[in-house]
């Protein structure tokens, strides 16, 4: 993986079990992001563009946090590359997750109130709420707002997620980089939500290509899969899939047509495209309680064989006869 040396504004390489520790930056793209290429260029022409404020911030503020270097996804990633694009997607997840502190960069905040914030509308920052160990929010002007743990109110009525599911690190680092309010605070795993609740969590965020709703779920439900840009919302049905091969969590069924005033349909000429499975995270909107709870005698319906199975001649779910 490639990080970038707040002192010296260079990317430097590293293989990722032997990374030293680094801040992450998580935000919305705007007009004049610097890229992998801008970033190389030894003319420091993209100082000029809009978005190196954002980079020197995040660098200063690392800097302050006692870190070396950042991940920052506009100039650490080689876009050209299509092999590296889909390892960095395929990746993300973990990289948010081992990095030692997020910032979550609300370049909207404090114009609108916090909660209203497009940070909140958008698919790829909703791994990054919820994978690091510990997400330290800032306004516009770089003014700290405060931790997920701190904020975890406001941020579950924005988002719609449960308050257990965001503390994660403040819980047990409540301390970290003097961000937070030495408080312990209680947390659950993402990974104990079903899987129609955690999808539910990605129902009113869009992504600029349809694709990528599918995409920047991958570490939500832990699966990898390769990406074919111009596959559309066939993406979301093979990420269904792979988590179908995974988890044995009957619901991933429950999601149900919404017409645009928001109540069910009986019918719609969708469902025969996409069969039993949901062709947009928006289908499960109304899951957010579903839980999962354990079947059959077995204490938990993600330790036993699934119940159905994909058959590879027909590419349809079928049951299993038991």
């Amino acid at each position: 993986m490639r990080l970038l040396n707040v002192h010296t504004l260079l990317l430097e390489e590293f293989n990722e079990s032997k990374a030293p520790p680094y801040a992450i930056l998580s935000h919305t793209w705007g007009e004049g992001e610097v890229t992998f290429d801008d970033i190389q260029d030894t003319s420091d022409k993209y100082t000029k563009k809009a978005g190196y404020e954002k980079i020197h911030s995040t660098c200063k503020q690392a800097i302050s946090d006692k870190l070396e270097y950042v991940w920052i996804d506009t100039c650490c990633i080689d876009k050209s590359s299509s092999a590296e694009l889909s390892e960095s997607i395929n990746s993300m997840f973990r990289w948010y997750e081992k990095a030692e502190i997020c910032y979550a960069f609300l370049a909207d905040v404090p114009e609108i109130p916090f909660r209203m914030s497009r940070w909140f509308t958008r698919g790829w920052t909703l791994q990054e709420l919820l994978a690091p160990r510990k997400v330290a929010f800032f306004g516009a002007d770089w003014s700290f707002i405060g931790t997920r743990a701190e904020l975890n109110e406001k941020i579950s009525e924005a988002t719609g997620i449960d308050r257990m599911f965001l503390c994660n690190g403040e819980a047990r680092d409540p301390h970290a980089f003097g961000h937070g309010d030495g408080k312990q605070h209680p947390s659950l795993s993402i990974h104990k939500a079903s899987i129609a609740a955690r999808m539910s969590w990605a129902s009113s965020r869009e992504t600029t290509r349809p694709e990528d709703m599918a995409y920047c779920l991958f570490g939500l439900f832990d699966v990898n899969m390769p990406l074919i840009y111009g596959e559309g919302q066939k993406a979301f049905l093979r990420l269904q899939e792979e988590i179908i091969k995974r988890y044995n969590d009957h619901s991933i069924f429950a999601w149900i047509i919404q017409n645009k005033l928001g109540s069910a349909k009986k019918h719609d000429d969708s469902v025969s495209r996409s069969g039993i499975l949901a062709l947009s995270p928006a289908a499960f909107s109304g899951c957010g309680s579903i839980i999962s709870f354990p079947i059959g005698g077995h204490s938990s319906p993600f330790n036993k064989q699934p119940d159905y199975y994909i058959s590879p001649s027909s590419q349809t779910i079928q049951e299993m006869l038991l």
